[in-house]
């Protein structure tokens, strides 16, 4: 007599695979929150990879681009193009704006060979936006290509690829969406395509590549995956463009704008020192709200002692050296809610209390209150 083995199942394992047409459906949905025509890829790996791949695939030694730098990852894209052979002209605007069409039109304007375009649309890690629509109207009249990071704007403020002009719209779903990290995706225009395939620097054959995935993928009319898809990412994507779907995109964006007004009033009044990093909040991310702690109190510190109270709460110092004078309120995706807000100044005080910091919390609360919409 043979003993029978135990079968240990789980929600997670076990699926049965994911086909193509699956995957499809989810591109397509993705193309419908963008509200784009263009082709939608969907890459199965954190956004650093169409981030890297976009420009890899459009970026070679005959390439001019006009750089964009209002915080850490503008920065990481001008490396990225001068690796690529690419001759970089840098227009970089402190930490606490954001850059301008008319910033965009000069620079063009001196540099009439200029024919590529990277930007970042929200820079969650400085907590930044930049006037995409107005920028991508100047670009299109140069005739340059558009090349735009998303990951933070998609799902916390309008992301318009078509209307914009943008011929390389990156979005991740880890953010405003409140989706997985794993995979990420990237609308292409037709001028995006031609560009790679012209360029015989693009990665061929590669994890890196879009052309791979434009002709064995887009091409083939999308009924052969290129390689076993990251499943339980791919519908995690899929669930969270279903929970947007159901609120409705525009209450989602909503309840960010809320978020940062919020914290923005709440921070204000709570005194103590603190004040937005971003000075203008016309110029301030939905996304994430950051801010300046006061003279002699090191943010990283500061944070540190406000998650003793709730380590799940969504603060976080600045990265590299804004860690000694920059707060970050991560209130995206589910975290976008008064009570979060709230939860969060009140951590602030009791870490700014414990530096001797007069504040008063009630008065923040309230102001974050009344600021919600």
């Amino acid at each position: 007599m043979t003993e029978e083995s135990t079968v240990v199942t789980h929600p997670f394992l076990d699926l049965a695979p994911l086909s193509a047409a699956r995957f499809a459906s989810i591109e397509d949905r993705v193309a419908r929150l963008l509200s784009t025509t263009q082709d939608v890829v969907i890459m199965q790996g954190e956004a650093l990879l169409p981030l890297e791949g976009a420009i890899r695939g459009c970026a070679g030694p005959g390439t001019t681009a006009l750089n964009v730098i209002t915080g850490p990852y503008g920065q990481t894209f001008g490396d990225w193009l001068r690796d690529c052979g690419a001759t970089v002209h840098d227009l970089a605007v402190p930490f606490h704006t954001a850059v301008t069409a008319d910033q965009v039109r000069e620079a063009l304007a001196a540099h009439p060979e200029i024919d590529f375009v990277s930007l970042v649309h929200a820079e969650a890690a400085t907590g930044n936006t930049n006037p995409v629509a107005e920028i991508g109207a100047v670009v299109r009249e140069h005739g340059a290509l558009f090349y735009l990071d998303a990951v933070a704007s998609i799902g916390a403020e309008p992301v318009l690829p078509d209307a914009w002009g943008v011929d390389l719209c990156v979005i991740g779903g880890q953010k405003a969406m409140g989706g997985p990290a794993g995979v990420s995706a990237v609308s292409v225009s037709e001028r995006a395509w031609a560009r790679m395939a012209a360029n015989p620097k693009a990665p061929r054959h590669s994890y890196l590549s879009l052309l791979d995935w434009k002709e064995r993928w887009v091409d083939g009319g999308r009924k052969v995956l290129l390689h076993a898809p990251a499943q339980l990412e791919m519908l995690a994507l899929e669930a969270c463009v279903e929970r947007i779907e159901a609120e409705g995109l525009e209450t989602v964006m909503a309840r960010h704008r809320s978020a940062a007004a919020a914290t923005r009033a709440g921070a204000l009044a709570l005194g103590g020192g603190l004040e937005p990093y971003v000075y203008e909040a016309t110029e301030a991310a939905p996304v994430a709200t950051t801010l300046r702690t006061l003279s002699g109190v090191v943010a990283s510190e500061l944070v540190a002692s406000a998650l003793k109270t709730d380590p799940a709460l969504p603060l976080a110092a600045g990265g590299g050296a804004l860690a000694q004078e920059m707060i970050r309120v991560n209130h995206y995706g589910p975290d976008a809610t008064l009570k979060t807000v709230q939860a969060c100044l009140t951590a602030l005080s009791t870490a700014l209390g414990a530096y001797g910091v007069t504040v008063d919390v009630e008065a923040a609360q309230e102001a974050a209150a009344a600021a919600w919409k």
